[in-house]
């Protein structure tokens, strides 16, 4: 049985106009059906996302004692920063992967980094000509999709397009990854089955670039399918978090990442798109179809969604502090 993901045009979210509303028709069927699509007329420049590639390559085959000096130890309360290959844990177990952390850029004198307001901070930028640069290019590009896919989200709920934003994202937390497989064999003794193991994304919405060779796999009610890249595409998928809101009408989906094994290392880059840290996270009122149903014995976690609470800030904080307990320990 083929089991395809939806590529949606999203070119009229970016105008005002009736054509939204046909957009937000497919996102809304897309979210019901398993809660990932393809998203194109994006209006992300190209040549953008390309530089952004290029780069990353350059700085991924530095060696590892030369990227180390932008470690996230010393990223401090900001979890920014590189982590080498095994370093970041799913489900208890080591990633096959290293990664860049960043974010939204905030200076040292920033209120929020004043408060040593976690995941809040300065990057630390590898020393590698025009990396900075593009890197900011690039999250306020993805960033202002996120907007705008909120707002397509929204109408696709049959709210105002404002609703996430007066809310929850006028001022989104943005946590941005660049992540790298190697391609080569396991070491002995290290049981990393996949390049990242199963699980589900905390936020609201996140917004995906894969280069050429791909590696995404998403449990769908078909069973689990690929998602091949597209070119001039990102693949977006809801959180846990927009699971909540919805009371399940929207479901955070499990994915995973096939080890690599294509002869050449594999570039991923994901933008998550959340609530702002502060934010009190509520379900959606009168939503029709939304059972919020204790779905924890199904999810890979086991954990119920519906009975979380509170900020945002400290969903993903419990959960980030298991993907990096030693920093989580040194740092919090």
């Amino acid at each position: 049985m083929t089991y395809e993901l939806p590529i949606i045009d999203i070119s009229a979210l970016l105008e005002p106009g009736d054509a939204r509303q046909a957009v937000a028709a497919q996102i809304r069927q897309a979210c019901r059906a398993h809660g990932f699509f393809y998203v194109t007329g994006h209006g992300v420049d190209a040549a953008l996302v390309q530089r952004l590639e290029d780069l990353s390559h350059r700085f991924f085959e530095l060696p590892e004692d030369t990227k180390m000096q932008w470690r996230m130890a010393l990223g401090g309360r900001a979890w920014r920063g590189f982590f080498p290959l095994g370093g970041e844990l799913t489900s208890g177990r080591p990633d096959w992967k290293e990664g860049l952390y960043l974010g939204t850029e905030l200076a040292v004198t920033h209120p929020l980094v004043q408060a040593k307001t976690p995941v809040h901070g300065p990057n630390l930028f590898p020393d590698v000509p025009d990396f900075r640069e593009t890197i900011l290019d690039y999250l306020a590009a993805v960033t202002q999709l996120g907007h705008t896919l909120m707002e397509g989200i929204a109408l696709s709920l049959d709210l105002p397009a404002s609703y996430f934003a007066e809310r929850y994202t006028s001022d989104p937390l943005i946590l941005f990854r660049i992540f790298n497989y190697p391609t080569q064999a396991v070491p002995q003794g290290m049981d990393v089955q996949w390049g990242v193991g199963e699980h589900t994304d905390y936020g609201l919405l996140t917004i995906l670039h894969q280069d050429h060779i791909g590696g995404l796999a998403v449990h769908t009610p078909a069973g689990w399918i690929d998602a091949p890249p597209i070119k001039g595409s990102f693949v977006c998928n809801i959180g846990d978090m927009l699971d909540r809101m919805t009371g399940g009408l929207y479901k955070s989906t499990p994915h995973r990442v096939k080890r690599n094994t294509s002869g050449h290392d594999r570039l991923s880059f994901p933008l998550f798109f959340d609530p702002n840290f502060e934010a009190r996270v509520q379900r959606i009122e009168g939503l029709a179809g939304a059972d919020a149903r204790d779905d924890s014995t199904e999810r890979w976690d086991r954990a119920n969604v519906h009975a979380f609470n509170g900020r945002y800030g400290d969903y993903l904080l419990d959960k980030v502090s298991k993907v990096f307990p030693q920093l989580r320990d040194e740092v919090l």
